[in-house]
């Protein structure tokens, strides 16, 4: 396509099978994407694209990602604030039939397997390295994650406990709790072990506090040590779905995890029920 979309915090740049999405520099973009820098999104890690109306006369072009495709959204598990989806573009209302455009296209360039489950991570995220929260400084070498507890922040559990580190072939994956929210914090799920359900207590779990891990500081880490743990092995959990009843059935849950909008699960809801037919 070669084409060229300049929104309100980025530029989307078309080719034939990929997205280039460079976000803008500026004490109004959210910080976030001045932590993720730009993204090249492949073509098979999208599942759909919507065109609606935005506020203040503008329209919203919206890239929906596949369940599977993008470390960085399946560690936000759609908790991230409409203003901070990365994929998601505001342009002025004028721009309207050219966005109407470039979604036409990239409809027509999706696969069969949009709707699917992707088998593997398709998105790159940046490598880690250290992550402050409230009660731990949180390494990763790329083998393995450390935690180094705060004398004044961590619980008499984690302190008594001593430093504690956890290779990757010990884990089964992350959990992300936006730290904008109550019981923000990042857990280590064990793949031979179950920790304390209080994150405060969880030798495997950093809890997050005002000032501490916040969300452009603490996404990228899950999302980077989450594609790390996946990148061991093939994605062999997640099924495929083959029927339509089983394609419309991950769309509602797609639904349902925050990723689609009302507006974008009717429509490929509209077009998958009538591709079946």
């Amino acid at each position: 396509m070669g084409d060229v979309l300049a929104g309100n915090h980025a530029v989307w740049e078309f080719d034939s099978d990929s997205v280039l999405i460079r976000f803008a520099r500026g004490m109004r973009t959210p910080r976030l994407f001045h932590a993720l820098g730009p993204r090249r999104i492949p073509l098979e890690a999208v599942s759909g694209v919507s065109l609606t109306p935005g506020k203040r006369d503008t329209v919203v072009l919206r890239a929906v990602p596949r369940l599977g495709a993008d470390p960085l959204m399946e560690a936000a598990a759609g908790q991230l604030r409409e203003v901070c989806d990365p994929y998601r573009l505001v342009l002025p209302g004028e721009r309207a039939p050219q966005a109407a455009a470039f979604a036409d296209a990239l409809l027509a360039r999706l696969g069969p397997d949009a709707a699917e489950p992707a088998e593997r991570f398709l998105v790159g995220v940046p490598r880690p390295a250290l992550l402050k929260a409230y009660d731990a400084r949180v390494g990763f070498d790329g083998s393995a994650i450390t935690f180094h507890w705060s004398r004044t922040g961590a619980t008499s559990t984690k302190w008594k406990a001593c430093d504690q580190r956890y290779p990757l072939s010990a884990l089964a994956g992350v959990e992300w709790r936006s730290p904008e929210g109550p019981g923000g914090h990042l857990r280590l799920l064990l793949r031979d072990a179950t920790g304390d359900p209080r994150p405060d207590h969880d030798l495997a779990a950093a809890v997050f506090g005002m000032g501490y891990g916040a969300v452009h500081e603490s996404l990228p880490f899950a999302a980077g040590v989450l594609a790390a743990v996946r990148g061991r092995a093939a994605v062999s959990s997640v099924p495929r779905a083959r029927g339509a009843g089983e394609r419309l059935h991950h769309l509602s849950e797609l639904h349902s995890a925050g990723l689609l909008t009302d507006a974008e699960y009717a429509t490929l809801r509209d077009r998958f029920t009538a591709e079946s037919l």
